[in-house]
């Protein structure tokens, strides 16, 4: 097992094409088989390379992608069953047939879009920023990788909301692909509230072809309350599962609300052109309610709350990845 603890400045990234990010990402079969087994996480500066048995998952990036500063930290690509692509290329690189709608989807991540009236979830003028404020742990193993990170909640104009740490942890499968993500918000610079608001939190950004809709869309939607595609929007389950083809073959991703999380189970802002989000804040919208705070939640300052939920990232359908026997042992 090795284990890196990060203290210092990192190296800029400089900004690549599709073409030469992907050369760079793809291990060869030499390097491959000269890699330790298991998670090996490497960091590149701005982003964290995450390999499963000497080939690419994911990378994390938190400083710059490109020339620009992120304006969150996200997951992309994110890899799946037989090294399929699970992530919407856009914004990051253009890519065929894809929709390049909402640019701050930006692959898998965390965000919200109303902390103390602040927008952290879309890139607009006056949104706020997550900003990386360094690592606690970045760990490589045999049976899983973890990285230990905290984050500041910036407003546009420079008002620090409150700070987060998140611990996410990669498991090393044979087949499947697992990401634990845990996140602890801290109402640090005061009282902090969660507003009503459908726009978050918890998401990933499906590719094209998944998509329940869309000119290549031949996706899925299942939970775990029998609501299925386009019902399932605004509806509370323990699990959902978001399926379709990738390079002509089945694969999904459901993302599993733990029991532990508060207001589980969580609602599910799941859209039919690819947004996949638990969101456990957005009540007025999701229950169509007139009351447009019902749904606040409020963390006094000086303390905090937690989420935790799991991204099982499976082949075949719903039923072939055995979703609800994953979800009860993650369950319990």
């Amino acid at each position: 097992m090795t284990t890196q603890i990060v203290t210092h400045p990192l190296a800029r990234r400089h900004g690549v094409g599709l073409v030469l990010a992907l050369a760079l990402f793809l291990p060869t079969l030499a390097s491959a088989q000269n890699r330790e087994p298991g998670v090996q996480i490497t960091d590149n500066g701005d982003r964290l390379k995450i390999e499963i048995g000497g080939m690419a998952f994911t990378e994390y990036h938190y400083g710059k992608y490109g020339d620009e500063p992120v304006t969150r930290p996200f997951f992309y690509p994110v890899m799946g069953p037989g090294g399929a692509p699970m992530t919407r290329n856009a914004p990051m690189q253009p890519a065929p047939d894809e929709a390049t709608d909402h640019p701050h989807h930006r692959a898998l991540w965390y965000a919200h879009g109303d902390i103390n009236g602040q927008d952290f979830w879309s890139e607009s003028p006056t949104a706020g920023r997550t900003v990386h404020d360094g690592f606690l742990l970045i760990e490589s193993g045999r049976e899983k990788g973890v990285i230990r990170s905290k984050n500041k909640l910036v407003a546009k104009d420079g008002t620090i909301v409150g700070t987060d740490e998140r611990t996410m942890t990669i498991y090393n499968r044979a087949s499947d692909r697992m990401i634990d993500f845990e996140i602890t918000v801290h109402a640090s610079h005061g009282d902090l509230t969660f507003g009503d608001t459908k726009e978050g939190s918890m998401a990933i950004r499906l590719p094209a072809t998944m998509r329940l809709k869309g000119k290549v869309g031949q996706g899925h939607i299942v939970n775990s309350a029998g609501d299925r595609d386009g019902t399932t929007w605004g509806k509370r389950a323990a699990w959902c599962d978001y399926y379709g083809p990738v390079n002509g073959k089945t694969v999904g991703v459901a993302i599993f609300d733990h029991p532990g999380n508060p207001r589980h189970p969580t609602w599910w802002h799941v859209r039919d052109y690819g947004l996949f989000a638990a969101n456990p804040f957005g009540i007025h919208d999701f229950e169509k309610l007139e009351d447009k705070h019902k749904g606040d939640l409020k963390v006094p300052a000086g303390g905090s709350i937690t989420f935790r939920y799991r991204f099982y990232f499976h082949s075949g359908d719903t039923k072939e990845g055995a979703v609800a026997d994953h979800y009860s042992e993650y369950s319990h």
